[in-house]
């Protein structure tokens, strides 16, 4: 028996059945039994750090981190300036206080948005 009339080959011009799809057994390649999904995400701020007090912006600023050990409710929020530069509300509202410009750039100081 040749090679040629072992392949499993259509006739030209015709179209496979559902007869001869269903003679043939259907083998996966592979078969995906488990999946874990790893992502990295950064927020969309030019500074990950709040220049006036030192720390990560989203963790809780030098007032506020005495207290949240023992108080979980309280919570310190970023503040975004329309120079898209952040800071902790809270240092950002005792900067100003002194100086109504922002820390990084001397602009201005405009609050864009408050928030985590």
């Amino acid at each position: 028996m040749s090679d040629v009339e072992n392949m499993d080959v259509t006739p030209e011009g015709s179209e496979p059945t559902a007869v001869d799809n269903a003679q043939k057994p259907k083998h996966k390649k592979f078969e995906i039994k488990k999946w874990t999904a790893v992502a990295f995400w950064s927020w969309d701020i030019a500074v990950d750090n709040c220049a006036i007090c030192r720390n990560h912006i989203m963790e809780p600023c030098i007032e506020c981190q005495p207290m949240a050990m023992t108080d979980t409710d309280n919570e310190c929020v970023a503040a975004w300036g329309v120079c898209n530069h952040a800071f902790h509300l809270h240092c950002i509202n005792k900067w100003i206080k002194t100086r109504d410009a922002c820390p990084l750039d001397n602009q201005p100081w405009q609050l864009a948005r408050c928030g985590r």
